[in-house]
């Protein structure tokens, strides 16, 4: 069993920058892929960034150039640094650790973008 656990939410202001986490107790093989979602109010839950066992990266739109997904598999840890924050950034924003038989997800952290 792995559960995961997001910190580093919060509320900045718009420009401001945050770093998550996103632990993971139990292992998390090199093997598996990795990501950020989030889910605004009234809104589906949409994928931020991912990265896979090889390091290969994948942003959505909309924060590409201004967040990087990064992970260390020795500390079973992964980061979400988010720069130039938007108040359309204010969301949920949910830790995944995926393989072929199993998805996990962490229980969310709040980040909100307002001045």
């Amino acid at each position: 069993q792995v559960q995961l656990v997001e910190s580093g939410g919060g509320l900045v202001q718009p420009g401001g920058s945050l770093r998550l986490s996103c632990a993971a107790s139990g292992t998390i093989l090199s093997t598996w892929r990795m990501g950020w979602y989030r889910q605004a109010p009234g809104k589906q839950r949409e994928l931020v960034a991912n990265i896979d066992s090889s390091g290969r990266t994948k942003y959505a739109d909309s924060v590409k150039g201004r967040f990087t997904i990064s992970r260390d598999i020795a500390k079973n840890t992964m980061y979400l640094q988010m720069n130039s924050l938007k108040p359309e950034d204010t969301a949920v924003y949910y830790c995944n650790a995926q393989s072929v038989n199993y998805d996990y997800w962490g229980q969310g952290t709040q980040v909100t973008v307002s001045s």
